[in-house]
């Protein structure tokens, strides 16, 4: 994956996670929605007005926007929750606190 696509994986993760609709981070930054589209698919790269802009509206810095390293395809990062819901199911106090962020994200 190159650059462009890693960071539109990225901008469309905070955008979500924010809760903004395509429409609405691509008012906030004075972009067409269907040039932000490009941008989350890798088709389109950023200006540097742009960039500043979605760093605004996403309420982030550069440094996290670029941080894109860590994001693992969909299937890797299930089995790795599967592993690890292995070892939290023989700690009771751990489990009670992974029911309760599971029960906060399910109200979303």
């Amino acid at each position: 994956m190159g650059v462009k696509e890693e960071l539109g994986r990225k901008i469309k993760r905070m955008r979500i996670n924010r809760g903004l609709t395509q429409e609405q981070l691509s008012e906030a930054v004075d972009i067409s929605q269907r040039t932000l589209s490009g941008i989350e698919i890798g088709e389109n790269f950023v200006t540097a007005e742009t960039l500043d802009k979605l760093v605004k509206a996403l309420n982030t810095t550069t440094e996290e926007l670029f941080s894109t390293n860590h994001l693992k395809p969909s299937e890797e990062i299930l089995n790795e929750i599967k592993n690890n819901l292995e070892v939290i199911a023989k700690k009771p106090e751990k489990l009670d606190i992974l029911y309760n962020v599971v029960r906060s994200l399910m109200k979303e």
